[in-house]
């Protein structure tokens, strides 16, 4: 992980201000520079002859872009490449130190502040552990944590494009499910994190849910790289996922699809009455969530938290970190049946909270689970690919909104309605 130590120091005078970028009617020369950006945060630092191959745009283009792009401080000319003929190309690349954003991730269980740079990378990271995020004591911990990323910056603080807060929609959602009160499940209820944040910074804030936010992330980042079209699903105390098409995340009427945890995994009992909560079919949230392994771990008497470490594979934990792989790679098969029949994506990303040996088993266990379903009418069991991002996809795809909002080509694909 880089460190902001390791930047050069940087006169406050020689810093330009960040030129606006956002507008509901983008002109053709600011949707072009957005291109070029996408095109080096895709494909990595290039010359103007391959960026005007990638992009379309005429060398002539290319040169008024980069000029300008240059002028902002947005990109770095790197070492020329020699050994051809004619003279020396010169790759440009993103400018780390070109713009930054802050992502926040408020979970079930944690917290996280990430300070990433212009290029992804993250800088800075903050983590606060809970049983239960209490609003009274995680409201003024997310003031405290973003100020003291933000002013870790020191002069290059003006190049903070924006905040991004990732979290679930209903954060008091299940609370009996955790054991919670109707008191603590109502304050999450009644509550706008997204004004709450905004109250805290003079910065744009920007709101996803959290498995949307790490959708992105592992769009922009990740998968999203080499898949057109998946069915993003995220393991964590609670099971969720993110849906993308033809390379473009798909939010749904409500901002919500790829809410698998609500999945029923058996039809519904029969007769004309309602059926009342606890009659009703069980949900993937019960099986596939890492909330259950770790009631699991509760009734033996064991650290729960190793659910989320390395320490699920080794003894006293492995034999029941083994049982619940087997359970929740049954249910994510139905749930990736399910999803195939509807979507006919390319491919399943499967990611979480757990460590990487957990989620490869995970992994292993859901293709053998897919291959005893009945495939007759649909094409195949789609790919399972591992997500790459791990626990940092939510908080990453936080701070990935606002750089987006400002950068990237199609605004409107980043955000939540």
């Amino acid at each position: 992980m880089n460190d902001l130590a390791e930047s050069s120091v940087v006169d406050p005078a020689d810093l330009a201000p960040l030129r606006p970028r956002g507008s509901n009617q983008v002109g053709m020369r600011q949707f072009n520079e957005r291109v070029v950006l996408q095109a080096l945060r895709a494909h990595g630092s290039c010359p103007k002859a391959e960026l005007a191959r990638l992009t379309g745009l005429t060398a002539q283009t290319i040169g008024l872009i980069t000029a300008r792009l240059d002028e902002d401080q947005l990109l770095r000319r790197e070492a020329p490449v020699r050994g051809k003929i004619g003279q020396p190309s010169v790759p440009l690349g993103l400018n780390p130190d070109g713009a930054f954003a802050v992502g926040i991730k408020i979970g079930r269980r944690s917290a996280d502040w990430l300070l990433v740079d212009f290029t992804g990378t993250v800088r800075q990271r903050l983590v606060l552990n809970y049983a239960f995020p209490d609003v009274a004591t995680l409201l003024p911990a997310i003031a405290t944590n973003l100020r003291t990323l933000l002013e870790s910056l020191g002069p290059l603080r003006s190049r903070v494009v924006g905040v991004g807060v990732a979290a679930p929609f209903q954060l008091g959602g299940w609370h009996r499910m955790l054991g919670l009160s109707d008191d603590q499940a109502d304050a999450w209820t009644h509550l706008d994190l997204a004004a709450e944040v905004q109250a805290m910074t003079d910065l744009p804030v920007s709101f996803a849910k959290d498995t949307t936010a790490a959708t992105v992330a592992e769009l922009v980042q990740g998968r999203g790289r080499d898949l057109k079209s998946f069915l993003y699903l995220f393991v964590d105390t609670f099971v969720g996922g993110g849906l993308v098409l033809h390379s473009h995340l798909h939010r749904g009427v409500n901002g919500n699809a790829g809410a698998v945890a609500s999945l029923p995994l058996q039809t519904a009992p029969a007769g004309t009455a309602e059926a009342t909560s606890a009659a009703a079919p069980p949900q993937l949230i019960s099986q596939a969530s890492l909330w259950d392994l770790e009631q699991r771990l509760r009734e033996h008497g064991l650290d729960p938290t190793a659910a989320y470490d390395q320490r699920a594979l080794q003894n006293p934990w492995r034999e029941h970190t083994h049982e619940w792989v087997a359970s929740c790679a049954q249910a994510l098969a139905q749930c990736v049946v399910s999803g195939t029949a509807f979507l006919d994506v390319d491919a399943v990303v499967i990611d979480g909270s757990m460590s990487r040996d957990v989620l490869q088993r995970l992994l292993d266990q859901t293709r053998a689970a897919l291959s005893r379903y009945n495939w007759e009418g649909l094409f195949s069991p789609p790919r399972i690919e591992p997500g790459t991002l791990g626990s940092d996809a939510r908080a990453l795809g936080g701070a990935l909104l606002p750089l987006h909002t400002c950068f990237a080509p199609d605004r409107d694909v980043f955000l939540k309605a």
